[in-house]
């Protein structure tokens, strides 16, 4: 994709447009305390909380159209 300071810029400021910095900010901090997320790199972590964030909320807007 680029440099590491790219992807985070890009996760921050996509998360910021979708108005969801604080679902990514819980996931985050919900990462913290599972094992199988304890030694990926920041870079890794970022990547796994942003396409959960962003899967669920389009998973929810479907959901919704579909009404």
């Amino acid at each position: 994709m680029g440099t590491f300071e790219d992807l985070y810029w890009n996760i921050h400021h996509e998360m910021s447009e979708l108005k969801l910095r604080r679902k990514f900010d819980a996931q985050l901090k919900k990462m913290e305390t599972q094992d199988h997320h304890k030694f990926k790199d920041t870079r890794d972590k970022w990547q796994y909380a942003r396409d959960k964030v962003v899967r669920l909320y389009q998973e929810n807007k479907q959901k919704k159209a579909a009404k």
